[in-house]
């Protein structure tokens, strides 16, 4: 899979394993194009197919990848990126 997105090529990530961000990759497509309401269903839907496939991700690889994507990401995407993360965490 040669045509990757370029945040995926970012050193912040290169020590992360490859089909974590083939995973990571494959969520972030689906997930392009999805209103804010939409969005967290999805990521409910993204995050049961990685614990079915005993995916998991340590906080310093999700801190590493949020900080690719935002880097290779539009102002108006990162914003999108900081809303979802926030009210993931419970925020309003």
């Amino acid at each position: 899979m040669e045509n990757r997105p370029e945040w995926m090529n970012d050193p912040l990530v290169r020590d992360i394993n490859r089909d974590k961000l083939d995973f990571l990759g494959a969520m972030v497509g689906g997930g392009q194009g999805k209103s804010q309401k939409e969005m967290m269903p999805y990521m409910m839907m993204m995050m049961k197919q990685a614990k079915s496939k005993n995916v998991s991700f340590a906080p310093d690889e999700v801190s590493a990848v949020v900080a690719a994507i935002k880097k290779h990401s539009s102002q108006e995407e990162a914003q999108k990126i900081d809303e979802v993360l926030k009210k993931a965490k419970g925020g309003k």
